[in-house]
């Protein structure tokens, strides 16, 4: 059964998903049919219309509410799920160096294009990390440009500065 709840944080209403396989979507809820929207990708991923489920949700949702509270960012063990993100090899791959990122530390997209084993390929993993459908747990928000600047970022820069300011990431502050 496919499932999902909303956390309501600082930063606007997250969206949470999953099944029996894990967790597939955790992303901010943006514009008026962003519900829907996620809603339907969820379904699309896991063949399953999706209940609102609460206690199937708990895991993750305390998580969360964790993390917002000021908790340890620390998703090694991804909220006692384990994560279904549908991808391609290549994405899967980059989704698992942003894993690797430590809380308080950023890395570059080519500095993720090489640990991919494709150096050079800074632009095909932005559009690996722009596709991440479990932000905050495979944090996304931890990728900046080259040069140091923000970069992009699905929710918002302003949601990926105040992450980084959140998680000590200095340099960052508006």
């Amino acid at each position: 059964m496919a499932w999902y709840d909303l956390l309501d944080c600082e930063l606007g209403t997250l969206f949470v998903g999953g099944s029996g396989a894990g967790l597939h979507r955790v992303n901010f809820l943006r514009g008026e049919h962003a519900l829907d929207d996620e809603l339907l990708a969820l379904e699309d991923e896991t063949g399953e219309a999706a209940e609102q489920d609460p206690e199937a949700a708990r895991p993750a949702i305390e998580a969360l509410a964790a993390y917002f509270g000021g908790a340890p960012a620390e998703f090694d063990d991804p909220c006692a799920l384990p994560l279904a993100p549908r991808g391609t090899p290549f994405q899967q791959r980059v989704w698992e160096q942003l894993r690797a990122i430590p809380t308080g530390a950023t890395r570059s997209y080519g500095e993720i294009a090489a640990a991919v084993g494709k150096p050079g390929a800074a632009r095909a993993v932005g559009g690996a990390v722009g596709s991440n459908p479990i932000s905050l747990i495979v944090p996304c928000h931890r990728v900046v440009a080259s040069d140091g600047s923000i970069g992009g970022f699905a929710s918002g820069l302003d949601r990926k500065r105040w992450l980084l300011v959140h998680e000590g990431v200095e340099g960052y502050a508006a």
